[in-house]
């Protein structure tokens, strides 16, 4: 990524300011692993880590849903579901994994109870009305996260953390898996790796993409 002049750090930022400036979960450990296209496609054959290939399909489609395909390719096509999987398994702790890993499974069993059929095999229209309601569903839960009165009490009697809402980490995956990859900083964004001279100030017409920024 850096030969691309591309920062995990500055996307994280951008996307830590989309979701309401709360930190992501992962926090800079998100920073210290690499992905790559080669490992992408290992993990749709064989899966990552206690994720098998069926599960990165399966987050493909939510990445999928919360990025879908329009003039510029979706998340599946830059494979943020093996990114979702690599992350989880690499940046997040114990408790926060079991967390995402229970999401998978209630956001299957709320698609049937909703719709009568199985994420996989739900229509988009579907998947989108789902995923709709869980994101209003994890934002109310992260505000009231954010509002609840911190204990007093010393920080061993406090317990651990209450983790983030599991479609909490899934929507900062997919947005932090897309926009780092190649598909998302050259096409979803404007890139220019060497401009020929500086700008501090260029315009920027209504429906424009924004321009991607540079380490």
């Amino acid at each position: 990524m850096s030969e691309r002049g591309i920062t995990r750090r500055e996307v994280i930022q951008r996307v830590t300011a989309t979701l309401g400036g709360a930190v992501l979960v992962g926090g800079d450990r998100l920073l210290a692993f690499s992905f790559d296209a080669e490992a992408a496609a290992g993990a749709m054959t064989q899966g990552v880590g206690s994720f098998s290939a069926a599960d990165v399909a399966f987050l493909d489609e939510v990445a999928e849903t919360i990025l879908p395909e329009t003039t510029t390719p979706g998340a599946k096509a830059a494979k943020t579901g093996a990114f979702m999987a690599f992350m989880v398994t690499s940046a997040y702790t114990e408790s926060d994994r079991e967390v995402f890993r229970g999401g998978m499974k209630q956001i299957d069993d709320a698609c049937r109870s909703s719709h009568g059929a199985a994420f996989m095999s739900a229509t988009p229209a579907q998947r989108l009305a789902l995923l709709e309601v869980l994101d209003r569903e994890q934002k109310t839960a992260m505000e009231e996260r954010s509002n609840a009165p911190r204990s007093r009490a010393p920080a061993a009697a406090s317990g651990p953390d209450v983790p983030a809402h599991y479609f909490r980490m899934m929507k900062e995956l997919a947005l932090l898996g897309y926009f780092t990859s190649e598909i998302g900083y050259t096409r979803a964004l404007r890139y220019l790796e060497a401009p020929g001279r500086y700008d501090p100030c260029a315009p920027l017409a209504p429906g424009d993409r924004s321009w991607a920024g540079h380490a």
